[in-house]
């Protein structure tokens, strides 16, 4: 009796450390209660990248001072197979390799690098020599394809579109449906081009609190997030290559063995 219960009590520990252990490798912000997160206090701007698209809209109290300013293009759509246009659209400006736009009366205006309110003041300032002294037209920036991409061990890996302009990793990974029980949280890894085209690679901890201190806690358009496999899922994927392989091998050694059995009888 003596045995059993030692042997119960055993098993109970081994059971609470197995338990002890999973949740360092599953649970987020272990150690939030002794992180300072003071260095978090600051409002992300994200700032234009080349490739990036944008909608500019000049407002003025004399609706035709702004006309010029705001370029339009019709909207195709097709009724009983013949095509026709819908309301016209705003123009979209996209951001060459230099961080140029070509916008109208102006020219070419240089907006990479600027967040969208650097951009407003900035184009805000080249348009008011076209229009009367009395005007003061308001400028509006918006980026309409701002995007990221969660990949790997995800519930919903795919690319989304912030309509905000901003986006910390936690709310992608919580749009892609959060990791999956065999995402390694400790090796979280987010692939990043700058304006000039370098690669850059950077891992998150999401056990560690001082996540939201990095300086790219906040995602920049076109950000790639991707979280490896832990061993399990390595060794499951391992195992299940094995086990096709050896059931394959198996059928083919059974049907060799038939074909010889009915050859020879």
């Amino acid at each position: 009796m003596k045995l059993f219960n030692k042997s119960a009590l055993l098993l109970l520990a081994l059971v609470l450390f197995a338990a002890c252990g999973s949740q360092k490798d599953v649970a987020y912000f272990q150690n939030a209660d002794v992180t300072d997160l003071s260095k978090s206090q600051y409002l992300f701007d994200a700032r234009i990248m080349p490739k990036d698209q944008l909608t500019i809209t000049v407002s003025t109290t004399n609706d035709e001072a702004a006309v010029p300013f705001n370029m339009t293009v019709p909207t195709p759509y097709t009724v009983n197979s013949r095509s026709t246009y819908s309301q016209a659209m705003l123009q979209t400006y996209l951001v060459d390799n230099n961080g140029f736009i070509n916008f109208p009366i102006v020219g070419q205006l240089r907006v990479g690098g600027l967040t969208k309110a650097e951009a407003e003041n900035m184009i805000q300032d080249k348009i008011k020599p076209f229009m009367a002294e009395a005007e003061n037209p308001i400028v509006t920036v918006r980026m309409t394809g701002y995007q990221i991409s969660v990949i790997g061990e995800v519930a919903r890996p795919g690319t989304f579109t912030v309509s905000r302009e901003k986006i910390s990793i936690l709310e992608a990974l919580a749009q892609a449906g959060d990791l999956t029980i065999y995402g390694q949280r400790k090796n979280v890894q987010l692939i990043r081009e700058d304006a000039t085209g370098q690669k850059s690679i950077h891992v998150f901890d999401l056990t560690d609190a001082n996540i939201i201190n990095s300086p790219y806690f906040y995602l920049q358009q076109n950000d790639v997030v991707y979280v490896t496999p832990n061993k399990v899922k390595a060794q499951n994927s391992s195992v299940g290559s094995m086990t096709t392989l050896w059931f394959s091998a198996t059928s083919i050694l059974i049907s060799l063995t038939s074909l010889l059995y009915n050859i020879l009888k």
